[in-house]
């Protein structure tokens, strides 16, 4: 009883959560900010706003896993969710083959320690290439670089299960590592374990040592379904039967810590002058509400595209060749002076969460007249959400430009687009 409650309260927590990321992706659904507490965003809200929610959701995710082990991977990171999804379709085809435990390899904590340490340096630009999030984001946005990943990870899945998860994920080598010393872990006792194999089948990370009757808990997900398979209670979740045996570093392994830290270290530099080098040749872009400058902007956003899902004017673009990160675009459409969703669901702090009422005092951008294509009709000054236009008979319009938030209605209303709209060096609070 014990075991099914684990075993199917697992499952059905994470696919709630699935449908929960899917629904905030397809502008949906999105009450419980779901994705706030996906690791990445939370670290990184923590990094931007110092104590803030963000750092207690991370603080919560590093405490849950010293306890239970690596149970995000299987019930909060969507992208893991998606592997198992597979797991169980392409689960005729595992049937015959080799249960061997996979070899863990240093290669992921190597990887962990370039991608967080640039991170930690002050830009996101590599990370966002391979962290499960902000991967999973980008294909559902229909991007180019999202689906192209999510097609690898599926032949990915298909012939290795979970690899990706256990040697090739960032975060996966850090939730690892930290699992080797959580208080609950799966395990196997020897004296009624039969070696049937049935729960090595089941594993979807190789994380079962038949040979030897122990769980590799730094590659094991915390799927259950070991649990279910076992016939003979031989492999149960919990506190260890016996004393727990010392750490005991061996000196390969303190090598390798060495040099993993001395990457990190070397990361951490070459972030900031990444940083620094990242929007130099960028040409100026407006940005949503809440985003500050470009330089800051382009190396905090993990181009996951929440925002540009959930914009209801469908303004905000994703990344391309001529603008490499999240930008608006009005040729279409402006922004619309009462709404600020894409501050409400960015979960990582690269768009800074405003107030409608601070939104509306933040300056993104400046309206500009052309007056040698202007006809002096006035429908500007009669559309502008803050009535900062002035028109009087037979002159041309006059806009208060300290008063201009940059919204681009005047210009969307211009019968003759004699309006443009320019972007400014950083958003200014005019309030």
């Amino acid at each position: 009883m014990k075991n099914n409650l684990l075993i199917y309260g697992r499952f059905l927590i994470a696919i709630l959560v699935f449908s929960l990321c899917i629904a905030a992706f397809c502008n949906r659904f999105y009450p419980l900010k779901i994705l706030d507490w996906q690791f990445v965003p939370a670290l990184q809200n923590g990094l931007i706003s110092g104590f803030s929610v963000g750092l207690i959701i991370f603080a919560t995710l590093i405490g849950l896993t010293l306890l239970f082990g690596r149970v995000y991977c299987s019930t909060l990171c969507p992208l893991g969710i998606y592997q198992e999804l597979l797991t169980i379709l392409f689960k005729p085809f595992y049937k015959k083959r080799s249960t061997r435990p996979t070899k863990h390899y240093i290669f992921a904590y190597f990887l962990a320690a370039v991608l967080f340490g640039t991170l930690c340096g002050g830009t996101t630009v590599w990370l966002r290439a391979a962290e499960p999030y902000s991967v999973f984001g980008n294909a559902l946005s229909g991007a180019g670089f999202g689906i192209g990943f999510i097609i690898a990870l599926t032949i990915l899945v298909f012939f290795k299960k979970r690899f990706f998860c256990t040697n090739l994920c960032p975060v996966g080598a850090i939730l690892g590592f930290i699992s080797r010393f959580s208080l609950y872990k799966i395990r196997i006792n020897p004296q009624k374990c039969k070696i049937c194999k049935l729960c090595a089948h089941s594993c979807p990370c190789n994380s079962i040592d038949l040979q030897n009757q122990t769980v590799n808990n730094e590659t094991c997900i915390k799927c259950f379904k070991c649990l279910k398979q076992c016939r003979h209670g031989a492999v149960y979740y919990g506190l260890p039967q016996q004393p727990k045996v010392k750490f005991n570093p061996k000196r390969r392994q303190l090598i390798t810590a060495g040099l993993v830290l001395a990457t990190f270290g070397v990361a951490f530099r070459g972030g900031i002058e990444l940083s620094k080098l990242l929007t130099r040749n960028f040409k100026k872009a407006i940005l949503p509400a809440g985003a500050g400058s470009l330089d800051s902007f382009a190396n905090r956003c993990l181009n996951c595209n929440l925002c540009v899902q959930n914009c209801p004017q469908k303004i905000i673009k994703p990344a391309d060749a001529e603008t490499p990160f999240i930008h608006l675009d009005y040729g279409a459409n402006y922004c619309d002076y009462k709404c600020h969703k894409c501050s409400q669901v960015c979960p990582n702090g690269a768009i800074k969460r405003l107030t409608l009422l601070q939104k509306q005092n933040t300056k993104i951008a400046a309206a500009v007249i052309n007056e040698d294509v202007c006809i002096r009709c006035g429908v500007c000054a009669r559309e502008c959400p803050r009535q900062i236009i002035i028109k009087e008979k037979g002159e041309f319009p006059l806009i208060q430009f300290d008063k201009c938030i940059g919204c681009g209605k005047c210009a969307g209303v211009c019968p003759v687009k004699a309006i443009s709209i320019e972007p400014i060096d950083k958003q200014v609070d005019l309030i």
